[in-house]
Protein backbone atom coordinates (compact mmCIF):
# COMPACT_ATOMS: atom_id res chain seq x y z
CA UNK A 1 0.00 0.00 0.00
CA UNK A 2 1.36 3.30 -0.65
CA UNK A 3 1.77 5.77 1.92
CA UNK A 4 -0.72 8.51 2.51
CA UNK A 5 -0.23 12.18 2.50
CA UNK A 6 -1.20 14.43 5.48
CA UNK A 7 -3.70 16.92 5.03
CA UNK A 8 -2.41 20.19 4.11
CA UNK A 9 -1.98 23.51 6.59
CA UNK A 10 -4.48 25.71 7.21
CA UNK A 11 -3.24 29.27 5.85
CA UNK A 12 -1.71 31.40 9.02
CA UNK A 13 -1.49 27.69 10.89
CA UNK A 14 2.35 27.59 12.44
CA UNK A 15 3.85 25.12 10.58
CA UNK A 16 6.95 22.98 12.28
CA UNK A 17 9.93 22.86 9.69
CA UNK A 18 13.27 22.17 12.24
CA UNK A 19 11.59 18.71 13.08
CA UNK A 20 14.53 15.72 12.11
CA UNK A 21 13.31 13.41 9.70
CA UNK A 22 16.02 10.39 9.19
CA UNK A 23 13.41 9.22 6.44
CA UNK A 24 13.73 12.24 4.58
CA UNK A 25 17.53 12.03 4.46
CA UNK A 26 17.32 8.34 3.44
CA UNK A 27 14.93 9.02 0.49
CA UNK A 28 17.24 11.43 -0.10
CA UNK A 29 20.50 10.12 0.03
CA UNK A 30 19.46 7.10 -2.47
CA UNK A 31 17.02 8.97 -4.76
CA UNK A 32 17.52 8.00 -8.24
CA UNK A 33 15.62 8.69 -11.35
CA UNK A 34 14.33 5.73 -13.12
CA UNK A 35 14.60 5.45 -16.91
CA UNK A 36 11.02 7.17 -18.70
CA UNK A 37 11.11 4.51 -21.39
CA UNK A 38 11.18 2.01 -18.77
CA UNK A 39 8.22 3.68 -16.88
CA UNK A 40 5.10 0.76 -16.74
CA UNK A 41 1.24 1.08 -15.07
CA UNK A 42 0.40 1.45 -12.03
CA UNK A 43 0.72 5.05 -12.02
CA UNK A 44 -0.76 7.37 -9.02
CA UNK A 45 -4.42 7.30 -9.04
CA UNK A 46 -5.91 10.21 -9.52
CA UNK A 47 -5.92 10.84 -5.67
CA UNK A 48 -2.26 10.14 -5.40
CA UNK A 49 -1.54 12.38 -8.31
CA UNK A 50 -3.72 15.40 -6.71
CA UNK A 51 -1.40 14.80 -3.38
CA UNK A 52 1.55 14.67 -5.37
CA UNK A 53 1.09 18.21 -6.92
CA UNK A 54 -0.52 19.69 -3.86
CA UNK A 55 3.16 18.85 -2.62
CA UNK A 56 5.18 20.18 -5.84
CA UNK A 57 3.51 23.64 -5.22
CA UNK A 58 5.11 23.78 -2.20
CA UNK A 59 8.26 24.76 -3.65
CA UNK A 60 9.86 28.22 -3.18
CA UNK A 61 7.52 31.45 -4.90
CA UNK A 62 9.34 34.61 -4.29
CA UNK A 63 6.69 37.11 -4.67
CA UNK A 64 3.61 34.17 -4.31
CA UNK A 65 3.73 34.35 -8.00
CA UNK A 66 3.04 30.55 -8.79
CA UNK A 67 4.74 31.02 -12.03
CA UNK A 68 4.02 27.28 -13.58
CA UNK A 69 0.97 25.26 -14.20
CA UNK A 70 0.48 21.46 -14.27
CA UNK A 71 -0.61 19.58 -17.66
CA UNK A 72 -1.66 16.06 -17.44
CA UNK A 73 -1.07 13.53 -20.30
CA UNK A 74 -2.61 10.71 -20.03
CA UNK A 75 -4.26 7.56 -21.93
CA UNK A 76 -5.67 8.43 -25.66
CA UNK A 77 -5.19 12.09 -25.73
CA UNK A 78 -1.06 11.61 -24.74
CA UNK A 79 -1.15 8.79 -27.61
CA UNK A 80 -2.69 11.42 -29.73
CA UNK A 81 0.04 13.93 -28.60
CA UNK A 82 2.67 11.79 -29.59
CA UNK A 83 1.38 10.30 -32.80
CA UNK A 84 1.07 14.71 -33.51
CA UNK A 85 5.03 14.60 -32.26
CA UNK A 86 6.13 11.70 -34.37
CA UNK A 87 4.86 13.87 -37.09
CA UNK A 88 6.96 16.20 -36.25
CA UNK A 89 10.00 13.91 -35.60
CA UNK A 90 10.10 14.24 -39.90
CA UNK A 91 11.59 18.15 -39.37
CA UNK A 92 14.21 17.39 -36.78
CA UNK A 93 17.72 17.51 -37.68
CA UNK A 94 18.09 13.92 -36.86
CA UNK A 95 14.73 12.07 -37.92
CA UNK A 96 15.52 8.94 -36.44
CA UNK A 97 16.97 9.98 -33.29
CA UNK A 98 13.83 12.35 -32.51
CA UNK A 99 11.53 9.55 -33.39
CA UNK A 100 13.38 6.98 -31.20
CA UNK A 101 13.51 10.28 -28.37
CA UNK A 102 9.76 9.60 -28.44
CA UNK A 103 9.60 6.62 -26.19
CA UNK A 104 10.26 8.81 -23.46
CA UNK A 105 6.82 10.32 -23.38
CA UNK A 106 4.93 7.72 -25.08
CA UNK A 107 5.83 4.38 -22.61
CA UNK A 108 5.04 5.94 -18.94
CA UNK A 109 1.50 5.88 -18.18
CA UNK A 110 1.33 9.20 -16.46
CA UNK A 111 3.17 12.22 -16.92
CA UNK A 112 3.39 16.04 -16.10
CA UNK A 113 4.26 18.45 -18.32
CA UNK A 114 5.58 21.67 -15.36
CA UNK A 115 4.90 24.54 -17.85
CA UNK A 116 7.06 28.03 -16.46
CA UNK A 117 5.06 31.22 -17.35
CA UNK A 118 7.06 34.09 -16.20
CA UNK A 119 4.91 37.10 -14.57
CA UNK A 120 5.73 40.58 -15.51
CA UNK A 121 6.17 42.35 -11.81
CA UNK A 122 9.30 43.07 -10.18
CA UNK A 123 10.40 40.03 -9.41
CA UNK A 124 13.70 38.72 -11.11
CA UNK A 125 12.52 36.08 -14.24
CA UNK A 126 15.18 33.73 -13.74
CA UNK A 127 13.85 33.46 -9.81
CA UNK A 128 10.39 32.83 -11.62
CA UNK A 129 12.33 30.16 -14.00
CA UNK A 130 14.31 28.64 -10.80
CA UNK A 131 10.85 28.46 -8.67
CA UNK A 132 9.48 25.69 -12.00
CA UNK A 133 12.55 23.63 -11.51
CA UNK A 134 11.79 23.75 -7.73
CA UNK A 135 8.27 22.54 -8.30
CA UNK A 136 9.69 19.58 -10.66
CA UNK A 137 12.08 18.56 -8.07
CA UNK A 138 9.75 18.50 -5.62
CA UNK A 139 7.22 16.27 -7.51
CA UNK A 140 10.06 13.88 -7.82
CA UNK A 141 10.83 13.29 -4.48
CA UNK A 142 7.06 13.09 -3.75
CA UNK A 143 7.14 10.49 -6.27
CA UNK A 144 9.72 8.51 -4.69
CA UNK A 145 8.37 8.98 -1.19
CA UNK A 146 5.05 7.65 -2.49
CA UNK A 147 6.35 4.41 -3.71
CA UNK A 148 6.71 5.65 -7.77
CA UNK A 149 9.37 5.83 -10.42
CA UNK A 150 9.92 9.24 -11.93
CA UNK A 151 12.10 11.05 -14.33
CA UNK A 152 12.35 14.30 -14.92
CA UNK A 153 13.32 15.93 -18.78
CA UNK A 154 12.79 17.52 -21.52
CA UNK A 155 14.01 16.74 -25.21
CA UNK A 156 13.41 18.63 -28.99
CA UNK A 157 9.77 18.41 -28.08
CA UNK A 158 9.87 20.76 -25.51
CA UNK A 159 11.73 23.30 -27.61
CA UNK A 160 10.14 23.18 -31.13
CA UNK A 161 8.04 26.03 -31.46
CA UNK A 162 5.13 23.17 -33.64
CA UNK A 163 5.30 21.01 -30.61
CA UNK A 164 4.88 23.50 -28.33
CA UNK A 165 1.66 24.68 -30.34
CA UNK A 166 0.39 21.51 -30.30
CA UNK A 167 0.73 21.14 -26.21
CA UNK A 168 -1.32 24.57 -26.18
CA UNK A 169 1.46 26.68 -24.52
CA UNK A 170 0.40 30.20 -24.83
CA UNK A 171 3.26 32.65 -25.83
CA UNK A 172 5.86 32.94 -23.44
CA UNK A 173 5.26 30.12 -21.81
CA UNK A 174 8.04 27.12 -21.63
CA UNK A 175 8.31 23.39 -20.45
CA UNK A 176 10.44 23.29 -17.74
CA UNK A 177 10.28 19.87 -17.85
CA UNK A 178 7.90 16.37 -18.35
CA UNK A 179 7.79 14.35 -15.24
CA UNK A 180 7.16 10.84 -15.92
CA UNK A 181 5.45 8.82 -13.08
CA UNK A 182 5.15 4.95 -13.40
CA UNK A 183 6.25 1.83 -11.76
CA UNK A 184 9.91 0.48 -12.12
CA UNK A 185 10.35 -3.35 -13.05
CA UNK A 186 13.48 -3.44 -11.50
CA UNK A 187 15.88 -0.82 -9.40
CA UNK A 188 17.75 1.62 -11.21
CA UNK A 189 21.84 1.37 -10.99
CA UNK A 190 23.35 4.24 -9.26
CA UNK A 191 24.99 6.81 -11.93
CA UNK A 192 28.31 8.62 -11.26
CA UNK A 193 27.73 11.77 -8.56
CA UNK A 194 29.75 14.67 -8.41
CA UNK A 195 33.42 14.89 -6.65
CA UNK A 196 31.77 17.89 -4.29
CA UNK A 197 35.82 18.79 -3.07
CA UNK A 198 36.10 19.70 -6.95
CA UNK A 199 32.70 22.10 -6.94
CA UNK A 200 33.11 23.72 -3.52
CA UNK A 201 34.67 26.44 -1.84
CA UNK A 202 34.63 28.68 0.63
CA UNK A 203 34.66 32.45 -0.21
CA UNK A 204 37.32 34.77 0.80
CA UNK A 205 37.36 38.69 -0.22
CA UNK A 206 39.56 39.19 -2.77
CA UNK A 207 42.53 41.20 -1.95
CA UNK A 208 41.76 44.14 -2.87
CA UNK A 209 38.73 44.76 -0.48
CA UNK A 210 40.98 43.73 2.80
Amino acid sequence: MKPSVPAAPAFGDPVEVARPSPDTLALMARRRSGSAPQLVAPAPTPDQLEALLRLAARAPDHGKLFPWRFLILKGEAKAALVHGLERLAADQPNPDKALAALAKLRNPPLTVAVISRVIECNIPEWEQVLSSGAVCMNLLIAADAMGYGANWITDWYAYDEHALRLLGLEPGERVAGFVHLGSLPEPPLERVRPELNKLTAEWTPPPSEL
